[in-house]
């Protein structure tokens, strides 16, 4: 069941993604070679407080959602603020004490609640000095998105989104992109129906509809898209090893284009290299 929204709750939710975006950002100026990992999750969960919000992640529990802060955790569930995925670990990284050393590549997925609504995105993003090709394959995921969210209009499928992705990806080089994981419908909850495939399908999917809001989340590697489960039930890894990247956004569709909730212009300038139009 998919839960379209009001004007005025998209508004809210706005809201909600202007704290993720300037989470992210806090989180993007703090990534340096010697940094701890932890220490990420701390600048992240401060601002979202600061700014009367909640962390989506913290004591997340598959299936469950979000528990209240006065519920103790259930076991399994998810004790940190943001999602930070190191190297060949694509999504679902715990934050840890590990220290992040010139080269590597993070990956940093985080969500707000603000008055019961939702936002969530993601950035990856290098450290210190890496190669050229890990730079390129971070591009290619950040514009494999602006073109899913670019597909985004009323009238159309949740197949073009998909398949606007995967056309992108396989123009820029050869990646390999993650089948078993994707974006997926956003607003009460972090998670709503429905699931948003990363690639092409020959399924239609429903139609998208002004008041639809989705998390678009292209997930890529620079080998094989084959991926496995750490001990920890929570991070996934690439089998191969390979470096990795993720980028997210929350978009709502409006009669005046898509709206990139988590984007502090609304995503006017990225959408407007590709010829879409968004509201003011």
């Amino acid at each position: 069941m998919i839960q379209l929204k009001s004007p005025d709750q998209i508004e809210l939710m706005r809201a909600a993604g202007l704290v993720v975006a300037e989470a992210l950002a806090a989180v993007r100026a703090a990534v340096a070679p010697g940094v701890r990992v932890l220490e990420l999750d701390r600048i992240a969960e401060d601002l979202i407080r600061e700014r009367g919000g909640v962390p989506s992640f913290l004591n997340y529990l598959p299936g469950l959602g979000y528990l209240p802060p006065d519920r103790a955790p259930a076991a399994g569930a998810f004790l940190h603020s943001i999602c930070a995925s190191v190297n060949d670990v694509v999504v679902h990284g715990i934050p840890d004490d590990r220290v992040l050393r010139d080269g590597d590549v993070i990956s940093i997925d985080c969500g707000a609640i603000l008055e019961g609504w939702h936002g969530d995105a993601a950035v990856t993003i290098p450290v210190g000095e890496v190669s050229p090709e890990v730079i390129a394959m971070i591009e290619a995921c950040e514009q494999s998105l602006w073109a899913g969210i670019a597909a985004m209009h009323a009238g159309g499928r949740l197949r073009d989104v998909g398949t606007a992705i995967e056309n992108n990806i396989r123009a820029t080089g050869s990646y390999g992109i993650l089948t078993d994981y994707g974006g997926h419908g956003i607003g009460t909850e972090m998670h709503q129906d429905p699931h948003v495939l990363n690639y092409r399908t020959r399924q239609r999917g429903p139609k998208l509809v002004n008041g639809m809001c989705l998390a678009i989340e292209p997930m890529i590697t620079l080998g094989k898209p084959k991926t496995h489960l750490l001990a920890d039930n929570w991070a996934v890894a690439t089998d191969d090893g390979s470096l990795s990247a993720h980028a997210e956004h929350s978009v709502a569709i409006t009669p005046d284009g898509p709206w990139v909730l988590t984007a502090p212009d609304g995503g006017a300038e990225r959408l407007g290299q590709l010829g879409v139009a968004t509201p003011a």
